[in-house]
């Protein structure tokens, strides 16, 4: 789910603020508003009243005339009083309908005569009324539009400072030196704070990088004189006719391993160059004719095991990538199928989509073990029992945009799945 964004939680809060606020208010001005009105229309037509039940009293001939606005209902009159005000309680009756027009009624019981009703006709002062509500609203609408949009427009000049940077980072690139992100001369004091910590990050870390990388590639090349010794002295020894087969099967074991120290030297110095770098070196292989001869190569390995090692199937595929990597790859692949198996047949096929699966009829892993095999290798932390060999592949396949896939099942073999896709050829359109 895309979260929001920090603009769309600030305006939608800062909206819900000012509407709660406009709420608040004109409910209290409404409420304020009907007590005074209320307030009003009794202190008025009970001092009406008063008089003239006042005038009636002292004046028996006294006759009230009614005005436009105020009209007096008496229940001993000829008229009486109309059935709204009759069924009426004694008090004051604001909004009531009286000859179709809105009214203040204020009702009153009297001992001498009987029930009397005065009358405000507040038609034309509800209809003022009616219209300062609308204009209010409208007010409150207006208040509550211009200020999100005021806000929007400070919310975007807050922002925007914020998103070039994090346009910036985005740009940052692995291979790239002395990269730094720069803050807009609209930005504030703290992304100030925020890109100095990142510029020193980013040197810090490209120090370290260098430190590693010239560490590697030195120890690597350092590496490849003695064992380049090795490899030729043993292979020189192993041309010496008459030697005794304990001997040759040392010799072969010392040229074996020497080869596994040099794929292991290769694998290093890949990881030590730059992507861009390593693309430079790659060439176009017959992946199906290179598979056989790393099988050659490592059979000495099962030797002293009843293990076989079988091709069975090898598409066509062009693969444009360097060759050292390819072979030290797959070779390390099967090197852990050897080295994890007894006996049996250990198959390997290539298909024309650049998939290399081997499958051995090794101990196998639980699903428990190859979940956590997972995890290590994305978490990048090394296991010193299981070798080097998976780390490598796994941090090579990210370098190269390879996949790797095991399936395991205890007692029943392992099936690894080398994905090279990432280097197929591009075909022209």
């Amino acid at each position: 789910m895309k979260r929001p964004t920090l603009r769309r939680k600030l305006l939608g809060w800062l909206a819900a603020y000012v509407a709660l606020v406009t709420l608040a208010v004109f409910g209290a001005a409404n409420y304020v508003h009907e007590h005074a009105e209320h307030a009003v229309w009794r202190s008025l037509l009970n001092t009406e009243l008063d008089s003239i039940i006042a005038h009636l009293r002292t004046d028996p001939d006294y006759r009230w005339q009614d005005s436009d606005t105020l009209h007096l209902f008496r229940e001993h009159d000829e008229a009486g009083i109309p059935e709204t005000l009759a069924a009426l309680k004694p008090g004051l009756h604001d909004g009531t309908l009286l000859a179709g027009r809105e009214a203040a009624v204020m009702v009153r019981d009297t001992d001498d005569f009987g029930r009397v009703a005065l009358a405000l006709d507040i038609t034309d002062f509800a209809e003022l009324e009616h219209f300062v509500t609308r204009w209010g609203l409208l007010a409150g609408g207006a208040l509550l539009l211009v200020t999100l949009l005021m806000a929007w427009v400070g919310m975007n000049r807050l922002v925007r400072p914020l998103s070039i940077l994090a346009q910036d980072i985005g740009h940052l690139r692995p291979e790239r030196r002395g990269q730094q992100v720069q803050v807009d001369r609209r930005g504030s004091a703290e992304l100030e704070v925020i890109a100095g910590a990142l510029n020193d990050y980013l040197q810090r870390n490209e120090h370290f990088v260098e430190r590693e990388r010239a560490f590697i590639s030195t120890a690597s090349h350092e590496l490849r004189t003695p064992v380049a010794v090795i490899t030729g002295a043993a292979e020189l020894a192993l041309e010496q006719p008459d030697l005794p087969a304990r001997v040759r099967q040392q010799l072969q074991r010392i040229r074996g391993t020497a080869s596994g120290v040099e794929q292991l030297i290769q694998l290093l110095l890949v990881l030590a160059r730059d992507p861009a770098k390593l693309a430079a070196m790659s060439e176009l292989l017959a992946l199906e004719q290179l598979v056989p001869e790393i099988i050659e190569d490592h059979r000495h390995l099962a030797n002293g095991k009843e293990l076989q090692m079988q091709l069975v199937q090898a598409e066509p595929c062009r693969l444009l990538a360097p060759l050292g990597v390819v072979q030290a790859a797959i070779g390390n692949l099967l090197r852990n199928a050897i080295e994890n198996s007894d006996r049996g047949v250990i198959r390997l096929s290539v298909s024309a989509q650049a998939l290399v699966t081997i499958e051995d009829p090794g101990h196998g892993m639980s699903p428990e073990a190859v979940a956590q095999l997972y995890a290590r290798l994305a978490k990048d932390e090394r296991n010193p029992r299981s070798g080097i060999g998976l780390e490598l592949i796994a941090r090579l396949c990210d370098h190269l945009g390879w996949t790797l896939d095991i399936h395991s099942q205890p007692e029943r073999g392992t099936r690894v799945v080398l994905d090279m896709r990432a280097s197929l050829p591009e075909r022209p359109a």
